[in-house]
């Protein structure tokens, strides 16, 4: 196929369109599998006493426009217990509670399974 030379810029234009529509699709799936894990992770993490606070934890979609997709992994119930139960926190007769961390570790996991499935999709798309 011949492109005239006036026509080259718009040419280049909708392959890179096409070309960051892919990429972008790429990434939206690698946030969606990534938070699914995630969210699993941060349930085998989280400490139990009855169970409750394991069983609550879940994501939902925060924004999604035609480029990027942000989500969030939370506590739908027991959302005030998460700080405490991470950090730790005083007592009432005195002295502290143990730290628990369980998020801060399975945020640590997602960031970088993140990174490494977003390069192998733009790589995948890129060929």
């Amino acid at each position: 196929m011949a492109i005239k030379i006036d026509d080259l810029a718009k040419a280049v234009g909708l392959e890179l369109d096409a070309y960051a529509e892919e990429v972008a699709g790429a990434v939206k799936e690698a946030v969606r599998d990534v938070t699914k894990e995630t969210v699993a992770d941060v349930k085998r993490r989280s400490p139990v006493d009855s169970g409750n606070y394991r069983k609550s934890w879940t994501s939902s979609k925060v924004r999604e426009t035609g480029d990027s997709l942000t989500m969030s992994v939370h506590n739908r119930k027991h959302y005030r217990l998460t700080h405490l139960l991470e950090e730790g926190h005083a007592k009432v007769g005195g002295g502290r509670t143990r730290a628990q961390p369980h998020i801060a570790p399975a945020e640590r996991d997602a960031e970088g399974a993140l990174v490494q499935i977003v390069q192998e999709g733009i790589l995948e798309v890129s060929q």
